[in-house]
This record gives structure tokens, C-alpha cells and sequence, in this order.
């Protein structure tokens, strides 16, 4: 009998393992784990909340229930919060008498701590919080709930039930000073970063956690992060990948990058200086930050690429970036000219583009229209942290360093405003192109106000018969089989919507795939619904495109709006006009209208 008591009382505890395993779950995190705090769970204490999870004091006790049941990530959670409220100053360790925080500014503390753990999560919160974390810091958010009220829920969001987790205390201790919870704190989390970041960034080894010898372009990288604000922020955000066989599969020469994943490729095996790295480096980022691949256009992709390579090199001989490596493209002559300008000379000179190469190899863009592939991974976009990094990077190189270049100065102002939407610039062309009809008043049609005032005549608004032709414009249409459904609705909707805010009441359609179809003046309220793809084969528009312009009944000052996917025939269209294609498709000539890529 006494050896089966002995046994039963050796056996653990459930609760007691899920909260030793969520404390073990919480050292993990270097952070936490460097915070001095003592654990209190024991049944005598007088202080853990009855209906909570722990209530923390001044003196860096956490004080637990003992009797409450919880998920190791649950505990994991519950203690996190309770060491943020030191980290975050609200306990200061303090002699003397101290006055307790109000609901509000308790409740305010939560909130805040609430939201830190949201973006640095450690376990999982064992009460439902809410979806949206207020915004504002703790003052504000006691200043405002004071004077508005609590949010529904916002008292119970601490780690005390509808109690306050937070109490203090006066420092007791004789035999040294109050802790400074936040300077330890914020140590503690900038060293976890650190490290975190050297494990990122493949200085330290995962396994061993050993230090790993720095490669050159890794130094050159940390270089721009530390010492050269202007391209610190996008250095930041880019991923190295040094990789000898991707390098050999894909003949990247030097170096290559691709603006979506936010990588740049690297051939290892080339030998260069420090300093020649970071010219490399800095190369690829300015492609990358001035998104030189969405502005190509229809132009060719390697000729556009030599055309922005001699302006960024340009850039960066001027600033003193690094050593241009030898072979790389340079041209004085070219100075204070944008890439578009480039491309316009060189593109008329045959003979030297035949001697042209980028850092990816001879007759081959370091621009890359696609990530390379590496196996599964998760993209992002890109596009609002590579103008947001520039422009930030801009300011505090104008305090730090000096001047730039006036063209790349020029650049970094035109990001700070991002290009309207597809939708916006369709509609201002629109406004500038189609006319909309002039109404005029006359006697010899009443008013509808009319009846109101039988004495008094009223003129009455109209649209006169020879108004309403001149008011058109023309579609032309691909509806062969590789046109998008979906594409093709949201432009044929768009275009009917703009159409029917001017008062436009009909366009003239020509359906094109194999060969042209006149669907004459169709009202814009119903282009949408007639449309019908047909799949019979290539495109031919330019049949489409000589049948609006030699027709009597369309106004000789009239648009035309081609829509296509790109896959069509050379176009050559005499009077004012537009094209809208999908995003990315490419136009196998120079168009000369402007050109709506649509999302």
C-alpha cells in the first residue's frame, strides 16, 4: 500500500508540465530570456489573480495562478505579456509610495503590449482579442478611452481577467539599486535582432550557431547597410543569393536581379575587390529601385537594359560608389541623359550593339522578367517598399553625405508619385479625346419645371441631332481565343462607364480576329454584352484599323481604342489613339499612343 501512495504521489501534474513547457517555449526567445524576472506559483501567494492567468509587479515578479489551466503557447503568451510590461517601463522599479494606473491607462498597457506581440508573436493568446489594435501610444490611448469610454472587451485584454495585471510596488531591496527593466529590455532585444539577422543573412551557421567567414559581397552589402543611407533601406530588404550552379544554368556572367522576389544573383566565382562589389551591388539595387523592367515598356529588353546600365554606372562613377569593374558600359558623352534617351541613340547604332554586355554576359539583361527558380517560395510585392526605401534613403543622404546626381535626383522625386491606375489614365484620355455632346436650351421644348410655373416659360435642355454623331469614338477589338474573359470585361466595362459619364450614347465597334467584323454604332451601355471571343486563330487589327478610318459615317476627329493582348500584327493608326493590353503583355511594335497596361 505504501509503494502504490509513493506512486501516485511521484506522478506529474498535467498542469504543472504545460506551464514548465510554456516557460521553456518563452526562453527560446533570446529577448524574453534575457529579462532577470522571478516566476511566482504558489498556492500561499496572496497576490495572482482568482479569475486571471498572473499579475506582475515592480520588482519583476510574475505572479501566476496556480489552479488555472492552460496550452504550453497559451502560458508561453500569458508570461510574454506580463515581461513586456517591464520592458515597456509601465512597472519602473521605484522607492517610495506608488500610485496604481486607473482602468483606463491599464487597459491602454494592454493594448499596446497587445499589439507588440501581435508583430512579434510568442505563443498564442488564451482569450480572444480584437482583430483591429488600436493606433497611438499609451498616453493617447488613456487620454482618448477616458474621455470616450472602453471599447467593448478592451478591460479584459491583460493577463488578470477583468482585473489589472500591472501593480506597484516599492522596491524593498537594500543591497542594490532599482532594476531598469527597459534599458535591459531593449538590450536584450537588440542583441536577439542581431542575431537573428546574422542568421538571416547566412553569417552565422543554423546548426552550430558558430560565426561563418564573411564573403566580400556579404561585406559590401553590410557596407551600404551601415555607411550609405541612400540605398541602406533597399539593401536591407534584398536577398543575396550567391549560388554557382543557378549562376551557371541561367549564364549569369557577374550578376543579375529580379525586382518581384527581391533577390539579386551572384556568381561566386568571380574574383573582385571589395570596393568592385560594391559598385556591382549598388548597380543591381538602382535597377531594382528605379523598377527599370516595368518602365521598358514595349522597347527591347536588352537594349533598354545597356541604355539604363550607362546612366546608373554614370550615377555611381559620380558619387565615388565603390570601382566600376573593367568591361562595364560607360559613355560621358551620355551624362545627364534618362535611360529613354539612351535607348534612342543606341538603338539607331547596330554596329555597337553588337558589342554590348551587361553584368549578366554578352547580349543578356541583368534586369530578369522572372525569379529564378529556387524551389517554392512566398513573393510579396515589392513595388511600395522599393519607392518608400529610396525615398527615405534620399533624405537622409542629403544630411549625411551630399549631393546626387541631378538625374538620379530627378528619379527618386518622379517615385514619390506612383503612376495613376490603369482605370484613372483611360479615363482622363477620355476627357481629352472624346467630346462630349453641348446641350442647348430653346423655347420650343419646355422645361419639365414647366408645370410648376405655367405663367413663366421655361427653355427646356437638349442634345441637337448633329451633336450626337460627332460624340463617338472607335473600338477596335481582339477577340481571338488568347484574349482574357475576365481582361476583356473589366476594359469593356470601364469603357462603357467613362462613355456613359459623357454622354456618349454609342461607339463604333470592329470585332477582329482572323478577319475584321463591323459591328457598327453599338450603344455603350451594351458593348460588354455583345461581345463574343471568337478563337479563330491570330490577330490581324490593322484590317479593323483602315475600316474605321475609311468609313463615311465615323467623324474623322474621332479616337480609336485598340484593345489587344499584344498578339497581333503591326499597327499603323493615322489619327489620335490608344491601346489597352494586360499587364505585362508587350506590343510587337513602337506604339505611338499611349498605352493602358490594365491589372
Amino acid at each position: 500500500m505504501k509503494a502504490s501512495a509513493g506512486k501516485q504521489q511521484a506522478r506529474p501534474d498535467p498542469a504543472t508540465e504545460a506551464f514548465d513547457a510554456g516557460r521553456a517555449l518563452l526562453r527560446r526567445n533570446r529577448a524574453f530570456a534575457a529579462l532577470d524576472a522571478t516566476v511566482c506559483r504558489s498556492e500561499t501567494c496572496t497576490v495572482f489573480p482568482a479569475d486571471g492567468w498572473a499579475v506582475t509587479d515592480s520588482h519583476g515578479v510574475v505572479h501566476v495562478n496556480p489552479r488555472r489551466r492552460a496550452e504550453p503557447a497559451e502560458w508561453a503568451w500569458v508570461l510574454a505579456h506580463c515581461l513586456l510590461h517591464l520592458g515597456f517601463g509601465h512597472l519602473p522599479a521605484a522607492r517610495g509610495r506608488r500610485v496604481q494606473p486607473d482602468a483606463y491607462e491599464a487597459a491602454a498597457r494592454c493594448a499596446v503590449v497587445n499589439r507588440f506581440l501581435a508583430g512579434f508573436p510568442t505563443g498564442r493568446a488564451p482569450v480572444p482579442l480584437p482583430a483591429v489594435h488600436p493606433g497611438g501610444d499609451e498616453e493617447e490611448l488613456a487620454a482618448r478611452w477616458r474621455r470616450d469610454g472602453l471599447p467593448p472587451g478592451a478591460a479584459a485584454t491583460g493577463t488578470a481577467g477583468h482585473g489589472v495585471d500591472q501593480l506597484l510596488t516599492e522596491w524593498q531591496s537594500t543591497r542594490k539599486q532599482p532594476e531598469d527593466w527597459s534599458t535591459a529590455f531593449a538590450a536584450a532585444l537588440t542583441r536577439a535582432m542581431s542575431a537573428a539577422m546574422d542568421l538571416a543573412g547566412g553569417r552565422v551557421d543554423a546548426e552550430t550557431g558558430e560565426r561563418l567567414p564573411e564573403r566580400p559581397w556579404t561585406t559590401a552589402l553590410n557596407w551600404f547597410i551601415s555607411s550609405y543611407p541612400l540605398l541602406g533601406g533597399i539593401a536591407a530588404g534584398l536577398t543575396l543569393v550567391a549560388d554557382a550552379e543557378l549562376a551557371r544554368a541561367h549564364d549569369i556572367t557577374v550578376a543579375a536581379v529580379n525586382t518581384e522576389a527581391g533577390e539579386i544573383y551572384l556568381n561566386p566565382l568571380r574574383r573582385f575587390t571589395g570596393e568592385e562589389w560594391r559598385f556591382i551591388l549598388g548597380h543591381e539595387m538602382l535597377h531594382a529601385a528605379l523598377k527599370h523592367g516595368e518602365r521598358r515598356g514595349g522597347r527591347d529588353p536588352f537594349l533598354f537594359n545597356v541604355a539604363a546600365d550607362y546612366v546608373i554606372n554614370g550615377w555611381l562613377l559620380e558619387m565615388g560608389v565603390g570601382e566600376m569593374p573593367e568591361g562595364l558600359l560607360h559613355d560621358p558623352l551620355l551624362k545627364g541623359l534618362s535611360a529613354e534617351e539612351v535607348y534612342d541613340r543606341i538603338a539607331r547604332d547596330q554596329r555597337r550593339i553588337r558589342r554590348l554586355a551587361t553584368l549578366a554576359g554578352k547580349n543578356r539583361p541583368d534586369i530578369l522578367g522572372e525569379p529564378l527558380d529556387r524551389g517554392p517560395r512566398d513573393y510579396v510585392d515589392l513595388d511600395d517598399f522599393y519607392r518608400r526605401g529610396l525615398q527615405q534613403g534620399f533624405v537622409m543622404h542629403q544630411r549625411e553625405r551630399g549631393l546626387l546626381p541631378a538625374g538620379l535626383v530627378e528619379e527618386i522625386r518622379a517615385l514619390a508619385h506612383p503612376p495613376l491606375p490603369w482605370d484613372a489614365r483611360l479615363a482622363r484620355w477620355f476627357d481629352e479625346f472624346v467630346p462630349s455632346p453641348v446641350p442647348v436650351r430653346s423655347y420650343s421644348r419646355p422645361a419639365r419645371r414647366q408645370a410648376a410655373t405655367p405663367d413663366i416659360p421655361r427653355a427646356g435642355r437638349h442634345h441637337p441631332p448633329e451633336e450626337v454623331p460627332r460624340c463617338t469614338f472607335g473600338v477596335v477589338l481582339d477577340t481571338s481565343g488568347s484574349m482574357s474573359r475576365v481582361l476583356l470585361g473589366k476594359a469593356l466595362g470601364a469603357i462603357a462607364s467613362y462613355a456613359a459619364a459623357r454622354d456618349v450614347t454609342a461607339a463604333r465597334v470592329v470585332y477582329c480576329d482572323a478577319a475584321p467584323f463591323d459591328a457598327g454604332y453599338v450603344p455603350v451601355a451594351e458593348i460588354a454584352g455583345r461581345v463574343r471571343v471568337r478563337g479563330r486563330g491570330g490577330t490581324v487589327l490593322q484590317p479593323g484599323v483602315d475600316l474605321l478610318e475609311r468609313a463615311e459615317d465615323f467623324p474623322p476627329g474621332a479616337p480609336v481604342l485598340v484593345i489587344t493582348d499584344g498578339g497581333c500584327d503591326v499597327l499603323r493608326v493615322r489619327r489620335e489613339h490608344a491601346y489597352l493590353v494586360p499587364q505585362g503583355a508587350v506590343l510587337p511594335f513602337t506604339p505611338r499612343g499611349p498605352v493602358f497596361r490594365m491589372r
